[in-house]
């Protein structure tokens, strides 16, 4: 039986993942530790942080809607990749054995805070590389397989997601940041969508916890996208990985 406290600092954690993932990306590596803290299993954790942060990886496509203008054959054959990935990715984790989850969740944490230190110099790369050129021809094979690797390991874990998803995308299109970034956040929402069904229908979702987080979740974006002009998104970041970095050794070291 949760209580009261309980359910409370897992609303407060997901506003704040709701509101990181707005202005920095990165909110599961603080809405996944404070479920392993409450005493959620591994695997039960992962799920219902998926399920219940799921809605608010809409904002982003939504906010970006208009960078997708010419970009509907592109959607067309990597959103059925990142939705093939996503299930494929859940599936592995609840098919798999748990304890390996277990043991693995402190690599997964720390190569997800990796990603998010490494975000800058991906975006810094694609824009040094592609920015202002015109619109490019994808191949398709390369960045069709690509987009569904990434994809399983969002449906596996997370974190860092974005990240992958961009870098995928400017190695295989030449295209602007901000066009590439439209469609990442698609991928994003797609892949992360499809895991969330599969998990409401087949994992051990949490729905006390889930259903406080998906509105704590909601309301974090909806402030994030407020005031994303007002924060330093740079030093958000580097709060965050903080945070995950000391969370992965602790669980490296309990192994």
């Amino acid at each position: 039986m949760l209580t009261g406290t309980e359910i409370a600092i897992a609303g407060l954690a997901a506003l704040a993942a709701g509101l990181v993932n707005a202005l920095a990306g990165g909110g599961t590596l603080i809405t996944f530790p404070v479920l392993i803290a409450l005493g959620v299993p591994p695997v039960a954790a992962n799920v219902t942080s998926t399920v219940a942060l799921c809605p608010g990886y809409l904002g982003g496509a939504v906010a970006q809607r208009n960078d997708l203008k010419g970009q509907e054959q592109r959607l067309l054959l990597l959103i059925p990749a990142a939705v093939i990935g996503g299930l494929l990715g859940a599936a592995l984790l609840l098919f798999s054995n748990a304890e390996i989850f277990r043991v693995l969740v402190p690599f997964l944490i720390l190569f997800g805070c990796a990603l998010l230190v490494l975000q800058d110099r991906v975006r810094d790369w694609i824009r040094h590389s592609f920015d202002g050129k015109d619109q490019g021809k994808c191949d398709r094979k390369p960045g069709i397989v690509l987009v569904t690797l990434a994809s399983v390991y969002g449906g596996y874990f997370g974190p860092g997601l974005s990240v992958i998803v961009l870098a995928v995308l400017g190695i295989t299109w030449d295209d602007s940041l901000t066009r590439l970034n439209a469609l990442k956040q698609c991928i994003a929402f797609a892949a992360n969508t499809a895991a969330a069904v599969f998990f409401i229908f087949s994992g051990p979702v949490l729905w006390n916890f889930a259903m406080v987080m998906a509105a704590g979740a909601l309301t974090g974006g909806a402030i994030g996208g407020k005031i994303v002009g007002r924060i330093d998104q740079s030093q958000l970041r580097w709060v965050v990985v903080g945070i995950g970095t000391i969370v992965g050794i602790v669980l490296l070291l309990s192994l």
